[in-house]
């Protein structure tokens, strides 16, 4: 069995289409979380209680919403996409780190699961990049690498 010549690799375009799903999953999280911190929307706590329940300053939680929402739309929308991308990956790391990590693996019991799953799809993402269905295309060339 020759496994160089594997006939089912996929090519750039279901490659694409497979990342634009990755990015809408991922981006929408971040969208709404983001917005729950920044702006209290769907009923979340915005950013003074969300400050309040982790003992965090206020101007933490409009960074991490703003990081959040930003991320979201840059992942999204692929403008801007790496910056987006390392931003989601800084806030993860840092869930991970300051809420998730003490209470172990499962996500029901507020663990890392979910956490490091959108740590690692944004690992991903800088790695990729936004693939083709993109709106990075728009931009000036110098721009889209970011």
């Amino acid at each position: 069995m020759n496994l160089s010549a594997n006939t089912s690799t996929p090519g750039p375009m279901p490659i694409s289409a497979a990342l634009l799903l990755l990015r809408i999953a991922s981006a929408l999280a971040f969208l709404y979380h983001g917005s729950a911190i920044l702006f209290g929307a769907f009923a979340g706590p915005g950013p003074e209680q969300f400050a309040a329940s982790h003992h965090w300053p206020v101007a933490v939680s409009y960074l991490v919403g703003l990081a959040q929402v930003a991320g979201g739309a840059a992942i999204l929308s692929g403008i801007l996409f790496r910056l987006g991308a390392a931003s989601v990956l800084i806030v993860m790391l840092g869930a991970i780190v300051l809420v998730h990590l003490p209470h172990g693996f499962d996500i029901s019991n507020n663990g890392v699961e979910y956490a490091l799953t959108q740590l690692l799809l944004a690992t991903a993402f800088l790695l990729t990049g936004p693939g083709a269905y993109s709106l990075a295309s728009w931009l000036p060339r110098w721009l889209q690498k970011w």
